[in-house]
């Protein structure tokens, strides 16, 4: 007899049974629920004819396949997700390597303007000087 019982789908799923407990009566197809309950239809195991040692074989093998698939698709949809992650960190440091360029461009253009303003300063620190001189030469001569 196959018993089968709900399985989260995270979690690996184990089938068991044994040909020594089947019983002389064969049961319907029907009788067999899904094993593999998140596998569309044409994936499906196929229910077994109980008096054929080919048959049992060719449905355990079936179901390790469906089993293998469900691992696989499981792995595929962690790896999309690590992807979705990987992308997001990326746009991310992309952004800051875009902001980063932004602020040293500014950095630049204000350390630019800092240069021109002292020399600006400089400048009118020798006018005001040659003013005074100027202005003390007139009172001197008044």
């Amino acid at each position: 007899m196959i018993s089968t019982a709900r399985v989260p789908a995270d979690k690996p799923v184990r089938i068991a049974f044994s040909l020594s407990d089947a019983p002389d009566d064969t049961p319907s197809e029907d009788a067999i629920p899904l094993v593999f309950p998140e596998l569309e239809q044409q994936l499906q195991p196929l229910p077994p004819r109980h008096d054929s040692v080919e048959s049992m074989q060719v449905f355990r093998q079936h179901c390790q396949i469906a089993e293998e698939y469900h691992e696989v698709k499981k792995e595929i949809a962690l790896l999309e997700e690590r992807k979705k992650e990987l992308i997001a960190k990326l746009d991310q440091a992309e952004k800051q390597k875009l902001d980063a360029a932004q602020l040293v461009r500014e950095f630049e253009a204000l350390t630019e303007e800092n240069r021109t303003l002292k020399m600006a300063q400089s400048q009118c620190v020798e006018q005001l000087e040659k003013l005074r001189i100027q202005y003390q030469k007139r009172q001197g001569s008044s």
